[in-house]
């Protein structure tokens, strides 16, 4: 088999509403041909001809009352059942929770900047990825109710932060953020003058250094996506 036609082609169902960063910051760390659908506007995959789905973030929440939210949730929710490979991150991860039967819901607080996020369980998403790393996060809503047999792979003092079902996998924090992302939507956010400077400061050498070696992540999605896409043809002779 050639290279070409070896290379994964994923879904990636954009929830940023249209926001210039998260298509970059995707293409970027998936080592994949993608797909784009700006879900926000309407738009949908027609079927499910991939070899995975990823949802992006979104500043909005998965229990509004939107004519795109309950679509991009049922969407999921088939792709799951026909066994595709999955990973949500921040909204999407809620998304995947929602889609598999689990709870969001508003913290009533906010979490923002580089933080630190522990690892509760092994998992092939997390290999190689610290015991305790660093992500950077920005969300209001949190996974309170994990799906029906899920399992919890990471969380810090604001709650979930990652969990698995099957071959679907959500991540709360924002892995795939460069340090032009961090500090964009630091700027675009509701926050005092004292925290805004205290995330900024917080976006550094050291702390992206850290984040970035949590990227690893995605080649792990990729690889697996990869192994479920080889038993498939396996299994299909």
């Amino acid at each position: 088999m050639t290279a070409a036609r070896d290379r994964l082609r994923l879904a990636l169902l954009d929830a940023s509403h249209g926001d210039e960063h998260t298509p970059r910051n995707f293409r970027r760390e998936l080592d994949a041909d993608l797909v784009e659908f700006d879900v926000t506007d309407g738009e949908r995959p027609a079927g499910f001809d991939f070899d995975g789905v990823v949802v992006t973030g979104s500043r909005s929440s998965v229990y509004w009352d939107r004519d795109w939210i309950r679509p991009l949730v049922d969407y999921v929710a088939e792709a799951d059942e026909r066994g595709l490979p999955i990973l949500g991150v921040c909204y999407g991860h809620q998304v995947v929770a929602a889609a598999l039967g689990g709870r969001v819901e508003d913290m009533g607080e906010y979490e923002i900047g580089y933080r630190e996020i522990r690892k509760t369980a092994d998992d092939e998403l997390l290999d190689g990825v610290d015991e305790t790393f660093t992500a950077f996060t920005t969300h209001s809503d949190a996974v309170t109710e994990l799906p029906p047999g899920a399992e919890l792979l990471a969380e810090n003092d604001y709650g979930v932060h990652a969990f698995r079902r099957g071959d679907a996998w959500g991540v709360q924090f924002h892995p795939e953020y460069d340090r032009e992302t961090a500090v964009a939507i630091t700027n675009e956010k509701d926050l005092s003058a004292e925290r805004r400077r205290s995330v900024l400061d917080g976006i550094d050498d050291e702390n992206y250094a850290a984040a970035c070696r949590t990227k690893r992540l995605f080649d792990n999605f990729t690889d697996a996506v990869r192994r479920i896409r080889g038993e498939r043809a396996a299994a299909a002779d």
